[in-house]
């Protein structure tokens, strides 16, 4: 294949990816994420609970539950999507303190993840 096959073919892979994600079609999504411990109220209306399993995510549907993979180490938990954000350049999700103590990340901060839709 030539070299400008390929960078045709890899560019209308990506754009097909990104499609899909945006749709919410796509099974997958992978990005860095952090945590945050706020006691206001979400964009749900409810009061963030700091120790449970919720999220904020920019544009899955509020109630939303999503698997959310930590690089790293492996370690998964589920979430609720309770919020919108995170509002970092780069950032795919903010998960609750507790979430994250779950996915073994407090002390960095941040992490790479990827989320997946449960049904």
């Amino acid at each position: 294949m030539k070299k400008t096959q390929t960078a045709i073919a890899a560019v209308t892979m990506t754009a097909g990816l990104m499609l899909a994600i945006s749709t919410g079609t796509a099974s997958a999504q992978c990005g860095r994420a952090s945590w945050y411990a706020l006691t206001s109220k979400t964009a749900s209306g409810e009061r963030m609970n700091p120790s449970a399993m919720t999220a904020a995510h920019r544009t899955l549907p509020l109630g939303s539950k999503v698997r959310v993979t930590n690089q790293n180490n492996g370690r998964s938990v589920v979430v609720r999507i309770n919020d919108r954000g995170p509002f970092v350049r780069g950032r795919v999700l903010d998960l609750s303190k507790g979430a994250a103590a779950r996915l073994g990340f407090i002390s960095a901060g941040h992490t790479a993840v990827c989320l997946s839709r449960e049904s």
